[in-house]
């Protein structure tokens, strides 16, 4: 096991990838639309944050960028956050092609590609999350970074699946 403080950056990178998928009731331009619309993706999307120290700003066209940041209480005291994404390649209701970037405590953690493709199922879509990342740094031998990243990612497509079953 690296005894090596998450402080500094790792000597090695740990590359891998994951897809996950989920089918949402909603047509693929309305989920199109909930990444697209600032006020629908701050209903779905957040990072941990006190409600004082959270903010968020997106240019959601080519080009452009997904910026979101936040300060909460962990077990060693606060931690700041950091999402800062670059927008690549968009199709309307098809697919979204984007990089992103998570900073805590001032040290970059990962880097990520992502290809969300929409496609028409039923009345519905199937939505597929495709993610290839690289830790530039971890806790222990990180597994649990790369579980943390699965399992956030998870989250956030449950927040969306709850935010297109709720029109409120």
């Amino acid at each position: 096991m690296n005894s090596r403080p998450v402080t500094e950056i790792a000597p090695s990178t740990i590359h891998g990838s994951f897809t996950l998928t989920v089918d949402l009731a909603a047509p693929p331009a309305r989920v199109y639309a909930a990444y697209a619309d600032p006020a629908q993706r701050r209903r779905w999307f957040r990072i941990p944050s006190t409600p004082e120290h959270a903010s968020h700003e997106l240019d959601f066209r080519v080009g452009g960028h997904e910026l979101a940041r936040g300060v909460f209480a962990a077990a060693g005291g606060e931690e700041s956050l950091e999402y800062r994404s670059a927008f690549w390649d968009i199709v309307p209701g098809e697919r979204v092609v984007f990089s992103y970037a998570v900073t805590v405590n001032d040290v970059r953690r990962w880097v990520s590609l992502v290809t969300i493709e929409l496609c028409p199922q039923d009345a519905g879509t199937h939505l597929r999350h495709t993610e290839h990342y690289a830790f530039l740094a971890w806790t222990g031998d990180g597994r649990h970074d790369v579980a943390h990243l699965k399992g956030g990612t998870r989250l956030q497509l449950n927040g969306l699946l709850a935010a297109l079953s709720n029109r409120s």
